[in-house]
């Protein structure tokens, strides 16, 4: 009987504690497509994205039309012509592949800019969350967007306009 009671007694404070976790949804895609400085941040992003891809693709074209001339007029070059020709078709391609990696590569230009324009919006938001979460308690806030195993999730726990709210934002 003493060990069935302690049993019981013991089942009820697990459950307790196990009920007493809170938890909160947030979707950051939405906050983040609702905030104007990010939207014009990524809009500043892809403007100079098309800019370098721009002058990377006229490099690339360039090193095409070169190959081109070299192999209409191949038969009339002699050996030196030949090599030269080469010489300047591997140097522009490689001039192309250079500037590429300097604006799209993993510590590249646009790596650079994007972390300079968006850190700060992010640090805001993940800062609001924080909060928010330190004041009702939440143990764990879920990020609704990532999809990353959330099958369902109810609106009574999404705190995405609280934290647009505290933000200064409003729908």
């Amino acid at each position: 009987m003493k060990r069935f009671l302690i049993c019981v007694i013991c089942g009820i404070c697990v459950s307790l504690q196990a009920s007493a976790q809170k938890f909160a949804l947030v979707d950051m895609d939405y906050i983040f497509k609702s905030i104007p400085a990010y939207e014009r941040a990524n809009e500043q992003l892809n403007q100079v994205s098309k800019k370098w891809q721009a002058e990377v693709d006229a490099l690339q074209i360039e090193a095409q039309t070169l190959y081109k001339n070299y192999q209409n007029e191949v038969v009339f070059l002699s050996q030196e012509q030949k090599k030269a020709r080469q010489d300047a078709i591997v140097g522009k391609e490689q001039e192309a592949a250079e500037l590429k990696k300097k604006y799209f590569g993993p510590q590249g230009e646009l790596f650079k800019k994007r972390t300079a324009l968006m850190t700060p919006i992010q640090e805001e938001v993940y800062t609001a969350v924080k909060e928010i979460a330190e004041l009702r308690g939440y143990q764990l806030v879920l990020d609704r967007a990532s999809d990353q195993g959330i099958i369902f999730g109810s609106p009574k726990i999404d705190i995405s306009n609280e934290v647009l709210s505290k933000l200064g934002y409003s729908n």
